[in-house]
């Protein structure tokens, strides 16, 4: 479990990631055990770059908030009373697709890391993840990558090689889509893609919007995983 930690015995994130004219990345946490829900919120704001901008024990109270300020981050455990994180996640990128969601969780079954990335999560962790791996985990996962615990990896792995893919479907996308998919399934963000691709920010966007609308996803980790079963990228 995420230890509490004072100001001066925080690990803190590479430090060559970080730039000091940003402002702090807002994180909220949703978790029900009070003392990992207080050891993270002061984890957050006891180190420079970060802040919490709120705590929440149930799924259904985190979505009241959330929606009227979005965090720049989400944390989100699974086993919650009420409404789990997994369906909670679906409801919140419903809402705000751009949300960006991390699991922070004790579950380690294909099923749970299935579900939870094609409900929207980009990246998942374990609660045993250390303090200083957590902090560059919510700092890549702004910048476009989808951070995972080494064993949730491996997992992850194994479950599409033992995924039967059905037949192959192309959902009518044009050479220009299937390109930027491309880059989405190798952890491109929108601006990285936008850059190899030559184009703007606001093109990238238009196509991601079309893509999603053709492969009926909700968001970049539901269409990297249709893609990949569908073998839509070589």
């Amino acid at each position: 479990m995420l230890p509490s930690r004072q100001r001066s015995s925080i690990p803190l994130f590479n430090q060559e990631n970080e730039t000091s004219s940003q402002e702090n990345l807002k994180v909220a946490i949703i978790e029900d055990v009070r003392s990992l829900r207080d050891g993270l919120r002061m984890l957050i704001d006891g180190t420079d770059g970060f802040s919490c901008v709120g705590s929440f024990r149930t799924m259904e109270e985190a979505l009241e908030k959330i929606e009227a300020n979005p965090p720049d981050v989400v944390l989100a455990d699974i086993g919650l009373p009420g409404m789990s994180g997994i369906d909670g996640v679906r409801v919140m990128k419903d809402r705000n697709p751009s949300l960006t969601v991390l699991m922070l969780t004790v579950y380690e079954d294909n099923e749970r890391i299935f579900d939870a990335l094609c409900a929207g999560a980009c990246g998942y962790l374990v609660k045993k993840t250390p303090p200083a791996r957590l902090l560059d985990s919510i700092r890549e996962a702004i910048n476009g990558g989808s951070p995972m615990s080494p064993e949730i990896a491996r997992r992850v792995v194994n479950l599409f090689r033992e995924i039967q893919p059905p037949e192959r479907a192309d959902y009518t996308l044009t050479p220009h889509e299937l390109r930027l998919l491309k880059l989405m399934v190798e952890g491109h963000s929108y601006k990285t893609a936008a850059a190899e691709l030559g184009v703007s920010l606001n093109t990238v966007c238009f196509h991601i919007k079309q893509i999603y609308e053709k492969m009926q996803v909700h968001s970049k980790s539901e269409a990297v995983v249709k893609a990949l079963r569908n073998h839509l990228v070589g």
